[in-house]
């Protein structure tokens, strides 16, 4: 959520800051703006409330030009979406500033500048930042040690960048609690919320650290500590590619993603595993040593990751013989926790700046787990840089909100810690190069399920003037099944549920009608008999039922006017994840036929770096 791109060169910096903006949409926001310092020496400023397109409607009719300049998009947290709230913020007709997070102690510094004489034009949290460096250039300092001033007074999380008229060749930024980034060019400098805002312009990237304050010029950046002293903050070139970002010949990029998945599992799981076993050192050369001693296991992770977490108890419980928590971040970081010997901390998040597991991770290590553990998809994230151990799930850009190959190749990587710590618990060699083959297996297996589209297109006709529907699953596709809701609701704005199928009886038969379709997922194992007494229930209720069955299961809906549609899943250990594409795609196209906007879903965000 937020997205803030910000450039010093010996170019027009216009055309990039807008440029960036658009590779920021998938954040999620509600209003758009840039500020730059012209030829003249003047501070202009353009805002837009909606889409960036509306800034560019601006641009076109209104030109602005200059070398230097900032802009965002917003997520409203402080007052409603509209012009006058979106960033830039200006203050004294001098300093411009934007920013991604909360101040906690807003109210408090506003009553104070107010008292100074500083009138405030938003509802933002964010005006106060800008008025606190005009206050501190007012007293005679430059721009670093201003901003350095101002961000001491602050409480809470924030990313910013700040620039001043009156030194119009440079710019400054800091961060807590939020990500930043410095692009390294020839003759230019940028700062961004994440790479994906300035791939176009650069490769080489520098990662700011919690506390830092950088300054940066055409020619030049330097960077202080949370300490105030100067920091070396290694440069990073980056793996992405700006054609990762475009959305090609598909009409929204999570149509583009979930196709993606085949490879994006592949390269998950390539040079990891052997023809039986797990390669050594995938998770750090300190692993081992760690893994060896761990006893039990505590995932923390939020949305579609705590998906993935649930998915993994059952595998580290059935097949690691390790027991296994897993906890909402934000919940598991406001309660008192106890954590038994030799407990490994896993951490998952797409992003790696999601705040919730990003505290959650931090307090972690106040409470003596053996160790830290990361499963993330962006290499340079504060997730994977703050963590003992990582596994980095090489999903590639994910720009739809509603994660896709995100979920699938946290579940790949999950799939390889549980091989391992079974390995390591003494799992029947056999038994484990049997479960080493079948994950080697799921990429093709997922491209066979991305086969099903058409059919599922069709089914998704009967979901159009729906307002509710249930999911059921047992055992292991129980998260799978809380996952195919949460991406209904999510795109389609289609009230979902999640019930372990056991439960019908215990609440949820209540609603079952001819209005209330019925999502099913049917693999071939111990728990089908159980299913297909509860599908009988929803049938003798009237309910239309859509059924997901494994190939080999033996599911009939007997002319009922349900729907079966059949899966190769290839065994019980990857089916989680073979039967999560259908699922995505029936959201997906239910979506597309209700004309909701399917890659930005409203109200929603793509990284949520804020509580």
């Amino acid at each position: 959520m937020c997205g803030i791109v910000a450039a010093t060169a010996q170019r027009d910096v216009v055309p990039i800051l807008i440029a960036g903006l658009n590779a920021l949409e998938y954040r999620g926001y509600d209003s758009a703006g840039v500020a730059v310092i012209d030829a003249g020496g003047a501070l202009q400023r353009m805002r837009a409330a909606g889409k960036v397109r509306e800034l560019e409607a601006q641009y076109a009719s209104r030109p602005l030009a200059g070398v230097t300049g900032i802009a965002h998009t917003r997520w409203a947290t402080h007052g409603v979406p509209s012009e006058a709230n979106a960033h830039p913020h200006v203050s004294g007709g001098r300093v411009a500033v934007v920013h991604n997070g909360i101040i906690e102690n807003h109210a408090e510094l506003r009553g104070e500048l107010q008292r100074a004489g500083y009138e405030f034009h938003s509802e933002t949290d964010t005006e106060v930042i800008g008025h606190l460096v005009h206050s501190g250039l007012a007293r005679g300092l430059d721009l670093l040690a201003a901003v350095q001033a101002a961000i001491a007074r602050l409480q809470g999380a924030y990313a910013i960048a700040v620039l001043d008229r009156e030194e119009p060749d440079r710019i400054v930024g800091a961060r807590r609690g939020s990500p930043l980034c410095v692009g390294i060019g020839i003759g230019e400098h940028f700062l961004g919320s994440d790479v994906q805002a300035l791939i176009k312009v650069t490769h080489q990237f520098a990662y700011l650290e919690e506390g830092d304050v950088v300054e940066i010029t055409r020619d030049a950046m330097r960077i202080l500590g949370a300490d105030g002293r100067p920091a070396e903050r290694s440069v990073h070139e980056s793996e992405f590619s700006a054609d990762a970002v475009e959305r090609g010949e598909y009409r929204h990029y999570m149509l583009k993603e979930i196709f993606e998945q085949p490879a994006a599992i592949a390269n998950t799981l390539e040079g990891r595993i052997g023809q039986d076993h797990v390669l050594p050192n995938i998770f750090g050369v300190d692993a081992e040593a760690v893994l060896s001693r761990t006893r039990r296991v505590q995932i923390v992770a939020c949305g579609t990751s705590y998906h993935a977490g649930l998915v993994a108890r059952y595998w580290l419980e059935g097949v690691a013989g390790i027991p296994c928590s897993v906890e909402v971040a934000s919940e598991y970081r406001y309660r008192h926790v106890v954590v038994s010997p030799d407990t490994l901390f896993v951490a998952i998040s797409q992003s790696g700046e999601t705040a919730d597991t990003l505290a959650a991770l931090r307090e972690g290590r106040q409470h003596g787990y053996l160790g830290s553990l990361a499963i993330c998809n962006v290499p340079e994230s504060s997730l994977v840089r703050e963590a003992d151990l990582r596994l980095m799930t090489r999903a590639g850009p994910e720009i739809g909100v509603a994660s896709t190959k995100a979920f699938t190749t946290q579940l790949a990587a999950l799939a390889l810690l549980v091989l391992e710590l079974a390995r390591l618990n003494g799992i029947e060699p056999a038994r484990h190069a049997e479960m080493v083959a079948e994950l080697a297996s799921l990429p093709r297996l997922v491209g066979e399920a991305l086969t099903l589209e058409p059919a599922i297109a069709r089914l998704a006709e009967r979901f159009v003037n729906k307002h509710h529907a249930l999911f059921l699953g047992r055992g292991v596709q129980y998260p799978v099944a809380m996952e195919g809701a949460l991406k209904l609701k999510e795109i389609s704005y289609i009230h979902a549920e999640a019930y372990p199928a056991g439960e019908l009886k215990h609440g949820p038969l209540a609603l079952v009608d001819k209005d209330m379709p019925v999502i099913a997922v049917a693999p071939n194992n111990q728990l089908l008999e159980k299913l297909k007494s509860n599908l009988e229930e929803v049938r003798a209720r009237g309910g239309e039922l859509i059924v997901f069955a494994d190939a080999g299961a033996d599911v009939s809906l007997n002319g009922t006017g349900g729907s079966l549609l059949t899966i190769e899943s290839g065994g019980h250990f990857i089916a989680p994840a073979v039967f999560t594409l259908p699922l995505q795609l029936l959201a997906y196209h239910v979506a597309v036929l209700r004309g909701t906007d399917v890659d930005q879903p409203r109200n929603l965000a793509k990284s949520v770096t804020v509580e």
